[in-house]
């Protein structure tokens, strides 16, 4: 498993800001916020990318976030992905996460798993055919997707190799998944973990401006990251924090503070497993 930084954690600063602090701090991996991802490209060129990462020492782990629509007007999402995914694999990123939506209405009636399952093997040969595999992020307290069981009934019946499954530690700890969840995922399904911390309290009121640093909070982080080196996980894991005090400090100082807390969660779970 190797470290790395989401640009949400970098919000307010560029997409330059975000690769000089995360190799600043010794991230050998990054995750590529998309909406900074336009601004930079109206004067840059996906090569432009590829190589201000390479010269840095980092490699890209994830786009993020995009959203992948089952339902509704789901071609127009499709359109957007095969765009995501498209610049994905020319910056030589093997993977872009989506967040899904929810049935409404008429969907919500019929059968929502097999709609979304089908739709999502339409998904899965559009990423494909750019090289790139899609990571669904279930989402606290969502109305269809709010942890791995209802995300892998998806996947399961969607059988596509290109489709898989990602954790949040703060949106399964808002959703309340179980230890026994996560073990029951196919190893192969896990593509990325998004680390990071929370204080105690009410999970229903816990919004992702509520985020710490990793293992500033109360979340089994350790016991978390030993399952998955127990596996045989070899994914990123990217600390993916929204908290705006945090965004007052410089890049690097938060970029440092990211770094350390992942770090000591990292050792202390290697510790745990030998």
């Amino acid at each position: 498993m190797q470290a790395c930084i989401n640009g949400a954690t970098t919000m307010p600063y560029s997409l330059e800001q975000d690769l000089e602090s995360a190799a600043a701090a010794g991230f050998p991996q990054v995750e590529l916020w998309s909406r900074k991802l336009d601004p930079y490209l109206e004067h840059h060129t996906p090569a432009d990318l590829r190589q201000a990462m390479a010269s840095r020492g980092l490699k890209p782990a994830a786009l993020c976030p995009y959203g992948i629509r089952f339902f509704g007007d789901w071609r127009q999402g499709l359109e957007a992905v095969r765009r995501g995914v498209g610049l994905a694999g020319e910056i030589g990123c093997p993977l872009l996460l989506v967040c899904p939506d929810a049935p409404q209405g008429a969907d919500a009636q019929a059968d929502p798993v097999g709609v979304a399952a089908e739709r999502a093997r339409a998904y899965g040969e559009v990423a494909a055919a750019a090289g790139v595999r899609l990571a669904i992020e279930p989402l606290g307290g969502h109305a269809f997707v709010p942890g791995p069981t209802q995300a892998m009934a998806i996947l399961s019946a969607a059988g596509h190799p290109a489709l898989g499954l990602m954790l949040d530690t703060f949106h399964y700890y808002r959703s309340g998944v179980s230890t026994a969840e996560v073990e029951a995922v196919p190893p192969g399904q896990w593509t990325i973990v998004h680390i990071n911390d929370v204080s105690a309290g009410d999970r229903q009121s816990l919004r992702d401006r509520d985020r710490l640093y990793p293992g500033e909070g109360v979340l089994p982080l350790v016991d978390t990251l030993r399952h998955f080196r127990r596996i045989g996980f070899q994914g990123a894991v990217s600390v993916e924090v929204f908290r705006p005090s945090y965004w007052e400090l410089p890049a690097a100082e938060i970029a440092r503070r990211a770094h350390a807390g992942v770090t000591q969660v990292l050792r202390a779970a290697e510790v745990a497993s030998d």
